[in-house]
């Protein structure tokens, strides 16, 4: 299959409500996959963990991470992202980021609420496709 045009990647990662899975490697060597919100903000996607949790701390320890999004309806396509994550740890960086990808998933009146309700410190990882 051909690499998607900018466009047809942009429509895949925005259309409707999905939910990633973020691939990372535990410091033993096994991987670690979960579902994660997300958000495409200009060519970053944008996705908050608490520092702690095993996708936190992998992330930490090593950028490298893959991201699929998959599209559940026929003919059932997905997006593959390989890459290096950033990282930040910035307070106001973090809440806003947070705000963003919880809007798509929890709506229009509670996305800031969730953001403030992340766990502390939280870690804030953009990858590039």
């Amino acid at each position: 299959m051909p690499p998607l045009s900018d466009t047809e990647y942009r429509d895949s990662v925005t259309a409707g409500t999905r939910t990633a899975k973020w691939a990372t490697t535990r410091r033993d060597g096994r991987p670690h996959v979960v579902p994660v919100w997300f958000v495409l903000e200009g060519d970053d996607l944008l996705i908050t963990t608490g520092s702690k949790s095993v996708m936190g701390r992998a992330v930490l320890r090593d950028r490298r991470v893959g991201l699929r999004i998959d599209d559940d309806r026929p003919p059932y396509a997905f997006v593959l992202i390989e890459g290096c994550a950033s990282v930040s740890t910035d307070p106001d960086e973090v809440l806003r980021a947070s705000t963003l990808d919880a809007r798509g998933y929890v709506g229009a009146e509670r996305p800031q609420e969730y953001g403030r309700e992340q766990e502390q410190p939280t870690i804030m990882s953009t990858g590039r496709r």
